[in-house]
């Protein structure tokens, strides 16, 4: 696969996860909806990395580390929000969080974080159209 062909993969998976995340959401499977969040932007961030070093990307899943990698200096709300966001792929994957995790993925916490992905999905999309 080429560069762009490499980058539109990570883009249609994290198209499809967005889906699923909205599904699992509807099903109330609210943490594993928020788990579902960090891929999309974990997926958008390695399109990007691709995007613009044209190398497979790093084999990371902290949200804020890869947008450093990809030379990204987002403010400093946005960087609170992408370890938040990284946190949910901690806490649904190792059982010592799973319970604790599951107590705070209310309707609405979950309503809230989800917001905070799309939110920087579209600002993830810009950047990458941009680039």
């Amino acid at each position: 696969m080429n560069q762009n062909q490499i980058v539109q993969y990570w883009l249609d998976s994290a198209n499809m996860d967005y889906q699923t995340m909205e599904h699992l959401f509807q099903s109330k499977d609210y943490h594993w909806a928020l788990f579902v969040g960090h891929l999309v932007l974990e997926k958008l961030l390695k399109a990007l990395y691709v995007k613009l070093h044209n190398d497979n990307p790093p084999r990371i899943h902290d949200l804020a580390r890869l947008a450093q990698r990809c030379d990204l200096a987002p403010e400093a709300e946005v960087l609170d929000k992408l370890d938040i966001i990284s946190r949910f792929n901690i806490s649904v994957r190792y059982p010592d969080y799973q319970r604790e995790f599951y107590e705070i993925c209310t309707e609405s916490f979950t309503r809230s974080a989800i917001k905070s992905i799309e939110e920087i999905k579209s600002w993830l999309l810009n950047v990458i159209r941009e680039s």
